[in-house]
């Protein structure tokens, strides 16, 4: 049978139209769906790290071909000696580029508190983390994730704390670098308290960086003493976040976090208009460090879309 030219045009449009259904049905969700991107914290792989499996020049290749991760978050501790080292970070932002890797952040420990009460070892600390934000511009980072802890009360520290960001981050913005506080302990655990603290700050390039996990206040011998509502903190640190650290620990047969509820931790996030950076921080035992990565991922892409 002979179909005129407007026909044949019809019969080709519904075709297509029943072609890109059929690609649709069978597309990834999470690939379509997921309002954040994801990258991989540098802590989920630190026993193998510390065990001298790998190194951190092997970081940004092993997150993209093992786990499908583009974005990358370095910590400190693995190349603590390197920061003024153009060499080593030449090489390391070569191995990121040659990947397609993106250094999003390096995490800061062991340069001391931020929120320390004598002005000297606050400033001490200040300075510290200056060529850190120089290090972090180099590899092209936009953010240090820094700690604001300090001994005290804790009206005490925050008023430290208020200080030491403040001058941080005022040195970090002329390089465009950003300076987050994740709940790391102590004070910082607070919801309420790290985000006095960030309204006081009341800097551009100063703000949180939520962790899941993250809400011992006080430690004792047998674990977490007090902890703080994760929920609540996360929605209350949600407005200066800069990204979120997804953390896991264990979980069950349904691949899904034990600790935490991430369809509900996951929407106090979207509710908050937060489409940034969900960074996976695996500190669990049970899996392997490589398996409860790839199970972290897995239930990111699973939930994500579905909140």
């Amino acid at each position: 049978m002979d179909f005129s030219r407007r026909d044949f045009l019809k019969k080709a449009g519904a075709t297509a139209l029943a072609a890109t259904a059929f690609t649709d049905l069978f597309a990834d969700p999470a690939a379509k769906k997921l309002w954040f991107d994801i990258s991989l914290a540098e802590w989920s792989l630190h026993k193998a790290l510390f065990a001298k499996k790998l190194t951190n020049l092997d970081f940004p290749e092993l997150a993209k071909k093992e786990f499908g991760i583009s974005i990358v978050e370095y910590v400190n501790q693995f190349f603590k000696d390197k920061a003024e080292d153009k060499t080593y970070l030449a090489e390391l932002l070569k191995r990121a580029k040659d990947n397609g890797v993106t250094n999003n952040l390096i995490m800061i420990d062991g340069e001391g508190g931020l929120g320390e009460l004598d002005a000297a070892v606050r400033n001490k600390a200040v300075e510290n983390h200056y060529k850190w934000v120089e290090a972090a511009k180099y590899l092209g980072c936009k953010t240090i994730r820094v700690n604001a802890f300090g001994k005290g009360s804790d009206e005490e520290i925050a008023k430290a704390a208020v200080e030491g960001l403040g001058k941080l981050g005022e040195f970090a913005s002329k390089t465009g670098i950003n300076v987050i506080v994740e709940n790391h302990g102590g004070s910082s655990s607070n919801g309420k308290w790290l985000s006095g603290v960030m309204k006081q700050v009341n800097m551009k390039n100063v703000g949180t960086l939520p962790d899941f996990g993250n809400f011992c206040i006080k430690r004792s011998a047998d674990g977490c003493a007090e902890s703080y509502d994760r929920y609540l903190g996360t929605q209350e640190l949600m407005p200066f976040a800069k990204g979120v650290s997804a953390k896991t620990y264990d979980f069950d047969e349904k691949g899904n976090c034990i600790e935490t509820d991430y369809t509900k931790i996951l929407k106090v996030v979207k509710d908050s208009g937060f489409k940034g950076i969900a960074g996976i921080e695996y500190e669990g035992s049970k899996l392997s460090e490589y398996d409860g990565i790839k199970a972290t991922k897995a239930l990111l892409e699973r939930v994500g879309p579905t909140v």
